[in-house]
């Protein structure tokens, strides 16, 4: 009959056959110390001597010897047929000991210290996390889950299981066919001109821009961010230790002469021109052709965040900058986590031929590769067309329900002109704004694009980086419950937003999904 190996759960006990302590007192002394240190829970089940004693190379004996000195002191119970276990409680003289022993103690606030750049992440880290701060309710900063083919997506998801072999446990590369099918589906959909060998797969577009500055900027060294703009490219600058530079959007977008006069010195600029987040706006050719002659001028570089330029379901489909890049100085970032679902952490940067082992052998250190199944998944949704066909779906079903829900805005919002500062423009849509340093009531929205609408911003915080920034948005005309429920989608977070100001000047921003008429 063939024993089945036995399962260890032992600390790491080492006996020494050169000293003259006996290797009873030995392992018991090491369980001990175990017990004490909290390796061994109360009531743990300890293994048995015959397991023991085969594990340390000693006889049962030695083991039972320990045991019963173990046992003797208190420290264990023996039950009647069940083996032997860590006693619930523990003797009253020796419990002063388990912080000794124990390594997990923590020290007094002020007596550890962390690198420069943590502790500058430690100060903005709640403003990045400004999504976690979101109502939940009526208002998400994810596409519509609930119209996601679960089904379709679990079947690929067993069948790639079964296909994938041994190669889905092991280390791995990005998967060919995924890179294949993404750059096959950004030439004609997105205007975007590269090869597969230009594409490199991260885990979310987070990684990606944390990359990007890995790989292109060096600590010390500037970079424009829009203002306002999307939190987690300033915390990704930061943590490279580049020093981020806001710069006012307009209607056309990123302002490349403010930006030059703040600081002309930049060596990267980011910039989300297909859709400025959080505002809405479309980069104008004019902008784009303008940022691309600062960059070839500069020497410098464009990270391009193209994070939902395919949920746009009105007018052409906007070609990506990337595209109209000569010089090859854009990088682009683009994530399936906001078109298909979050917790798919698959997205990818697209580079400049002569760039692509600087980043593979960062991304190496780093992480070495995103998850290989979702990779083998994820390459079969889109080759098998489940891809093209979800978009389809999205934007149809988006298109019906944002407009009924701008009618519904319309409605209950009307516009509200700044008293002063600067007007931003989404065509067909509504804008968030503030006013003033302690805010008033406003809202907004956007058209063109589905599913996605900026709801509220304040003057001073995470998305707005400069102090009194103003934006251009609504107010309330009559009671929201009458047109419910995006009236009272937006009641409840324009509560929330009224609660806020009064404790702190955090930003708070909403995508909306699915409101149904």
């Amino acid at each position: 009959m063939v024993q089945r190996p036995v399962h260890l759960s032992l600390p790491s006990l080492l006996l020494d056959p050169t000293t003259a302590m006996p290797r009873f007192r030995q392992l018991y002394e090491g369980l001990r110390h175990a017990i004490l240190a909290g390796q061994f829970a109360p009531g743990t089940k300890l293994p048995s001597t015959r397991t023991v004693a085969e594990h340390l190379g000693v006889s049962r004996n030695t083991v039972y010897l320990a045991f019963e000195h173990l046992r003797s002191e208190g420290y264990v119970e023996g039950r009647q047929g069940a083996g032997t276990y860590v006693a619930r409680v523990l003797p009253e003289a020796l419990l002063t000991l388990a912080p000794a022993a124990s390594s997990g103690a923590t020290p007094p606030p002020g007596q550890r210290t962390v690198s420069q750049r943590s502790a500058r992440l430690l100060g903005t880290a709640a403003q990045t996390l400004w999504h976690d701060r979101m109502p939940t309710a009526a208002f998400r900063v994810f596409p519509a889950l609930d119209q996601f083919p679960r089904q379709l997506w679990q079947r690929l998801l067993v069948r790639s299981w079964r296909q994938g072999g041994e190669g889905l446990l092991s280390y791995g590369e990005d998967y060919a066919p995924l890179r294949q099918a993404i750059a096959g589906y950004l030439g004609p959909a997105r205007g975007v001109r590269c090869t597969a060998d230009q594409v490199i797969l991260v885990a979310g577009a987070q990684q990606g821009l944390d990359l990007a500055a890995r790989v292109l900027l060096e600590p010390g060294q500037t970079a424009w961010i829009e203002d306002p703009g999307y939190p987690g490219a300033r915390g990704a600058l930061l943590a490279a230790g580049v020093q981020p530079v806001p710069v006012p959007v307009d209607a056309e977008g990123l302002d490349i002469a403010a930006g030059v006069a703040r600081h002309a010195g930049a060596t990267l600029a980011y910039v989300t021109p297909s859709r400025q987040f959080p505002l809405g706006m479309t980069m104008s050719l004019r902008r784009r052709l303008e940022l691309l002659a600062w960059a070839t001028q500069a020497q410098a570089w464009i990270l391009e965040d193209d994070y939902d330029s395919e949920y746009r379901y009105t007018g052409r489909p906007l070609a990506a900058l990337q595209g109209l890049d000569r010089d090859a100085r854009v990088i682009y970032v683009g994530t399936f986590s906001k078109v298909l679902f979050p917790a798919l952490r698959l997205a990818y940067l697209v580079v400049p031929a002569d760039m692509v082992d600087a980043f593979t052998t960062m991304r190496l250190m780093v992480s070495r590769h995103p998850p290989l199944l979702e990779q083998y998944v994820l390459a079969a949704f889109i080759a098998e067309g489940h891809f093209a066909r979800h978009i389809r779906r999205m934007r149809r079903i988006c298109s019906q329900t944002a407009g009924a829900g701008r009618r519904r805005a319309a409605r209950t919002w009307r516009p509200v002109a700044p008293a002063t500062g600067r007007r931003w423009h989404a065509p067909g849509g509504l804008v968030a704004r503030w006013h003033g340093r302690r805010g008033r009531l406003a809202a907004g929205g956007r058209s063109g694009d589905c599913c996605h609408s900026v709801v509220g911003l304040h003057a001073r915080g995470t998305l707005a980086t400069s102090p009194g920034a103003r934006l251009h948005g609504l107010q309330r005309t009559r009671d929201p419950q009458e047109h419910p429920p995006l009236g009272a989608g937006v009641a409840r977070l324009m509560m929330s937003l009224v609660d806020q100001t009064s404790h702190a000047t955090n930003a708070v921003t909403s995508e909306m999904t699915r409101e149904r008429a």
